[in-house]
């Protein structure tokens, strides 16, 4: 069967997507977890030795009631730092001569709220793929300290963020749940949360009262840490802290225990307002025990000490006297327990090392030999000895001195054995890793065996479908995977999601592999047979690879390799940005090579158009013929008269490369990204600050206009008002929401969510997507209108430029119009009169595709998404459009390169197999990537960045090939409808 390249393409790029989401699947690990069911059981009995010991229950709580209040997003300066002795005097005090304890609790990527949340109650590390549940969070069903508190019949009430309610259903005696993911609310989202409090603090039918404040947090995503909103919002946080402390300590009086309160965050603040990622300012959270049972005496100074976030989770069950969580990694923070009596606190710290010792027990099979383990068996001998000691004569020097001894080494064996199973936070799934690395690997040389008949002049492949199947190598596979299968299931020790599906589901994945495994073998055996494994040009064919085509491939090549070092991928719009300067000045040198000299140095007139594209702007004296066979490169052309170009025309040609790298190094100042240069000031923060107000709007003002001026110029005359009324509802969304300031504003004192503001523009949007579908409906269905055709593509890419300078920020307005106007220049100056063929072509809207997914500010760090899109226009949370609406803004440069690429092929090509050739050309640059980038995670899975680097980019890669997959199958329809034409 034949099959144009296009569709090939497009099939094994859905194909590779499969692939990606098995690996996924089984890289991102579950965590470390207790499997046995211990719930009956007592609770370790206190060591001994010789003497038999009287305490063998757990002991009673340290705390009559306990209120956890959790502001999203209070990183550690918030509280510690300028910011907190300004806006949060009360905590300030609290924290520096009041009765508390104050920590910085260090938070492991993923910094997300869902997986936070767990972390501070399981006391365990969450899986890296929590990133992606929590925009809906399952049922927690790891052992956490809500599910012993109701289990011991503690009374809890929730108010704030509905992620709790998710996590925890059934648990709380009283809730009321927040949309988390509504960004635009930071008021009434708060509000909600303390209209509560009056009522609750009066009562006594509570023993956990837990808050969750997401104001803070989404001030940051909209405005950043800087924003002046940040200091009202801690004020707030303040004020309602001092109620809340004043409440309990005048229920004190009336009970035999103190009360605590805890001031919490679940994760930081970049500098950018985001979080996910692992940056100090992400990972550093304010921690504050707030509680009578703290009281310093006079001169007592406490600074902040730092602890891993999960140690929460021991310390509430100690202070609530409920069993220590089984998954716990965390150890008790010491400090609050301090003050106890000697006995007690080598009692808690023993119930803690054996939790620890029990966790390691499980998933650790050489655990005797564990540093760790080791140290927890000569504490325990020592505690016996000093209960022993202690039951004969409970007031001596010698007993306090042994006491000190059996502590400190408690605390060294916490220390150790939460290091030891911190290093065993995960377990892989490598069976569905290795499956899905098959299923891409095998993609991935289909792809590259298929490059000479693709990219060849037919743009057409002979697909066998049949005969894989039914050949016997099949067969043999398919058995033989089917018994690794069996295998596998039977023998593992672990959950393995291949083994959990049903057998036709299964079968149905290996039935995939052993076919796309025949069909490399069979593309290989008749490469090899027709003695051609890289050309199939005709024997007279003189061509070779240009400069522009070995930098092509260089740089494709030199790209894929750098993505194995952790640096090169934090700063990977480094490499973006040094291949399109170094593209720019390879096509300034191909431009004054072929217009000054020729290649025996005489002077040579500049080249035109080749076969593949119309010479639409320069006549020509000469036709060269186009590329005939599927290498990268072309036949020297002829020559055609330099006059042809005269005058501005001329010069334009020979400045455009040098205008393309004038626009690329102004880009590059607007958004400081990747991570060892992103906190230096650059153009976007001087222009979001409150005193540029007046300077970013002018500037949004004429970014809009010339939005408009370079767009409208191919689109109807109904596109052309509708984008004028668009632009113009996106500037008076954006004063709507105080980003940008009218002419007749001092300032803005009315600020709104702008919601009929953005949704007048969606109608734009709207409107213009319907006209240009129509059109090209027109042109598939009633007659072959080529100018309907083009004009229609046109148009859907008007309404995607629309959509992208709605969502994006005020700031990167400039990004989106020097994006149309590189696109412009290229089109005019460089592709059309060197006639470059469609395989450079795509690649140059790949890699500039590339570099403005970076020049918007974004990087492989998850703190760099901009959720606040997603909320554009909406008044409540929904999931599928928010989902859609972030995904377009995170990747609107790719996809408007994209989209410009096929405009560019359907209005200048005349070859009917240019958007085919394309279409493969541009599968395969997306698809090497991802194939190898997840041969060197899989390598790389105990690399020290794991998480913290490698890890989010994987979920990148990930869905930038869900995307080239949409791009692809874009690619296809209209290469469909061209042909049918």
């Amino acid at each position: 069967m034949r099959l144009g390249s296009g569709t090939f393409a497009a099939g094994c790029v859905v194909i590779e997507v499969l692939g990606v989401a098995l690996f996924l699947r089984g890289f991102f690990p579950t965590p470390v977890f207790s499997g046995a069911e211990r719930q009956a059981e007592s609770p370790a009995s206190e060591p001994s030795a010789g003497a038999s010991s009287n305490w063998t229950e757990l002991p009673p709580p340290l705390f009559s009631k306990v209120v956890i209040m959790l502001i999203d997003a209070l990183r550690d300066d918030f509280v510690f730092g300028s910011k907190g002795v300004k806006f949060m005097p009360y905590t300030t005090y609290l924290v520096e001569k009041g009765s508390s304890l104050s920590f910085v609790a260090e938070a492991k990527p993923p910094t997300v709220t869902m997986p936070r949340i767990k972390a501070l109650l399981t006391g365990s590390l969450p899986g890296f793929i929590d990133v992606v549940r929590n925009l809906n969070s399952p049922t927690l069903l790891e052992d956490n300290v809500i599910t012993r508190a109701k289990a011991a019949g503690k009374r809890i009430i929730f108010y704030g963020d509905e992620t709790w309610v998710k996590l925890f259903p059934k648990h709380f005696v009283e809730y009321d749940g927040t949309t988390s993911f509504f960004v635009s609310d930071y008021t009434e989202v708060d509000n909600n949360v303390t209209r509560h409090l009056d009522k609750v603090l009066k009562r006594q039918d509570w023993d956990v009262l837990i808050l969750h404040y997401l104001g803070l947090d989404h001030i940051g995503h909209i405005s950043g840490p800087n924003s002046p909103l940040i200091g009202h919002k801690l004020s707030e946080m303040d004020s309602i802290l001092m109620k809340i402390h004043t409440s309990l300590l005048s229920e004190e009086r009336e009970t035999l225990l103190p009360s605590l309160l805890v001031l919490c965050g679940d994760h930081g603040m970049s500098e950018a307002g985001g979080h996910g990622a692992s940056s100090m300012e992400e990972v550093n959270t304010a921690l504050v025990f707030i509680s009578s049972a703290f009281e310093r005496k006079p001169g007592d100074i406490r600074h902040p000490t730092h602890v891993q976030q999960t140690d929460l989770a021991a310390t509430l069950s100690i202070g609530l006297g409920l069993p220590i969580p089984k998954s716990n990694i965390g150890s008790l923070m010491f400090p609050v327990v301090e003050g106890r009596p000697m006995r007690e606190q080598l009692r808690f710290l023993h119930l803690n090392t054996v939790q620890l010792s029990k966790l390691l027990q499980e998933n650790v099979p050489s655990y005797e030999k564990e540093p760790g383990f080791e140290q927890f068996k000569v504490s325990e001998r020592l505690h016996g000895n000093w209960i022993r000691l202690y039951l004969e004569e409970n007031n001596s020097e010698v007993l306090f001195n042994l006491g000190a001894r059996v502590r400190k080494q408690y605390l060294d064996a916490l220390r150790t054995l939460r290091l030891s199973l911190s290093k065993r936070a995960a377990q892989y799934d490598v069976y569905s890793m290795a499956a899905g690395t098959a299923l891409v690997l095998e993609v991935l040389a289909l792809l590259l065996l298929s490059v000479p008949q693709a990219l060849g002049s037919r743009a057409e492949l002979d697909v066998p479908l049949l005969s894989p199947v039914c050949s016997l190598l099949f067969y043999l596979l398919l058995l033989a995977l089917v018994a690794l299968h069996g295998a596998v299931c039977t023998a593992a020790r672990s959950s393995c999601y291949l083994c959990s599906l049903p057998w036709l589901a299964a079968g149905g994945a290996m039935a995939l592999t052993a076919a796309l495994l025949c069909a490399v073998v069979s593309a290989l055996t008749r490469t090899f047979a027709s003695g051609t494994c890289l050309s199939q040009n005709p024997p007279q064919s003189t061509s070779r690879w240009s400069e522009l085509d070995l930098l092509s491939f260089l740089g494709t090549v030199g790209h894929v390799l750098s993505l194995g070092a952790s640096s090169f991928i934090e700063e990977e719009h480094q490499t973006w940005y040094f291949l399109i300067n170094t593209l720019c000045l390879a096509l300034c040198h191909q431009i004054y090579r072929n217009c000054f000299l020729g290649d025996d140095c005489a002077p040579q007139r500049c080249p035109h158009m080749g076969e593949e594209f119309d010479g639409v702007t320069v006549a020509l004296q000469g036709k060269r013929a186009g590329p005939e066979g599927w290498e990268l490169s072309r036949a020297p052309a002829d020559p055609s008269s330099l006059e042809a170009l005269r005058g501005p025309e001329r010069w334009m040609v020979l400045a455009s490369p040098w205008l393309v790298l004038a626009c690329c190094r102004l880009l590059r100042s607007l958004n400081q990204t990747g991570v060892q240069w992103a906190h230096r000031p650059d153009l976007g923060h001087w222009l979001t600050s409150s005193d540029h107000k007046a300077e970013l709007s002018v500037l949004a003002a004429l970014s809009l206009t010339m939005i408009f001026v370079l767009v409208q110029k191919r689109c109807s005359l109904t596109s052309k008002v509708a984008m004028a009324f668009g632009l113009l509802g996106i500037y008076c969304y954006r004063a709507a929401i105080g980003n940008v300031l009218f002419p007749w504003q001092q300032d803005n004192k009315d600020i709104s969510k702008g919601i009929t503001e953005a949704r007048f523009v969606y109608v734009f949007v709207l409107g213009i997507l319907f006209t240009g579908t129509k059109d090209l409906l027109k042109t598939q269905i009633i007659a072959a209108d080529f100018t309907a055709r083009t004009v229609g593509l046109w148009e859907i890419y008007s309404g995607l430029v629309l959509l992208a300078a709605l969502l994006l920020r005020p700031h990167n307005l400039p990004v989106l119009v020097l994006s149309l106007a590189i696109q412009t220049i290229m089109t005019q100056f460089i592709w059309k009169p060197l006639r470059h063929n469609v395989t450079e072509v795509t690649v140059m809207h790949y890699w500039f595709g590339q570099a403005f997914f970076y020049f918007q500010g974004n990087s492989n760090s998850i703190a760099t998404v901009d959720i606040s899109a997603g909320f554009v226009g909406l008044d409540a949370y929904m999931e599928i459009p928010a989902m859609f609406l972030t995904a377009f803004a995170t990747y609107s440069g790719p996809v408007l390169w994209a989209s410009h690429l096929v405009n560019f092929l359907t209005s200048e090509a005349s070859s009917s197999s240019a958007l085919s050739r394309a279409c493969f050309c541009y599968a395969l640059i997306c698809s090497t990537p991802v194939s190898v980038y997840i041969v060197l995670v899989t390598s790389l899975r105990y690399h020290l960045f794991i998480w913290s680097v490698f890890s989010p980019k994987l979920l990148y890669e990930g869905m930038h090939l869900l995307i080239t997959a949409a791009v692809c199958i874009f690619f296809t329809a209209m290469d469909q409808t061209n042909t049918k034409s």
